[in-house]
């Protein structure tokens, strides 16, 4: 053993760092769920209801394992902000496994929250992790309607409107970057503006592949 090289601390306890489930194997290529198919049923069924698949893909780092639940309920809905720097070694990592082919000059997007919500939590988890990767970040979107999420069904997710505007269009590679996919809707709102808009190609990233 070397006494002169320091070990890098870790965020996490190892029993902690095991406990979480961090994807790995055959998962669907659009969205980074856990599948043996390379396009999963999820997916199949997005692109019968429109003409492109507006996001290139998704990759996720994560699955939304009970650690991850308790996790994410402390860092979001109980203010424990500093819990998330947790994750910043493993998104990073991440991004340069499956972003390594982007030009240098693609920016990272962070997913909105509405005022009232940023006033009420203090932060906003998808910019703090924006702000772990080593590109850009621009918060090019605002969220005019602040329903809560969460609190919707799948089906209800699906059937919303879109809840965002854009600021500033951008004619630049962008990843979208949220903490957890779900149904993906969310993640299609923000892209189909960004398009809409100019944007060439729209990728999305995010901590957990629900």
């Amino acid at each position: 053993m070397n006494l002169f090289i320091l070990t890098k601390p870790k965020s996490l306890c190892q029993p902690c760092e095991e406990a979480l489930d961090k994807l790995r194997g055959r998962r669907c290529q659009i969205c980074s769920r856990k599948s043996d198919d390379r396009i999963c049923a999820d997916c199949t069924w997005w692109k019968e209801q429109a003409s492109e698949e507006i996001i290139a893909f998704n990759y996720s780092v994560f699955s939304y394992n009970q650690l991850m639940q308790d996790m994410v309920a402390r860092w979001k809905y109980r203010g424990d902000y500093h819990l998330g720097n947790a994750f910043k070694e493993s998104f990073r990592n991440g991004f340069a496994d499956a972003f390594s082919f982007l030009a240098k000059d693609a920016i990272a997007v962070p997913i909105p929250l509405s005022k009232e919500r940023l006033m009420s939590r203090g932060f906003n988890q998808a910019q703090m992790l924006a702000g772990f990767l080593p590109i850009e970040t621009k918060e090019l979107i605002t969220r005019v309607d602040g329903e809560k999420q969460s609190k919707k069904t799948r089906r209800d997710r699906i059937a919303t409107k879109n809840p965002f505007e854009l600021t500033i269009p951008v004619n630049k590679p962008a990843i979208l970057v949220d903490d957890i996919y779900t149904t993906g809707t969310t993640l299609r709102h923000a892209a189909n503006l960004l398009k809409a808009h100019g944007c060439p190609k729209i990728y999305a990233y995010t901590l957990i592949r629900g």
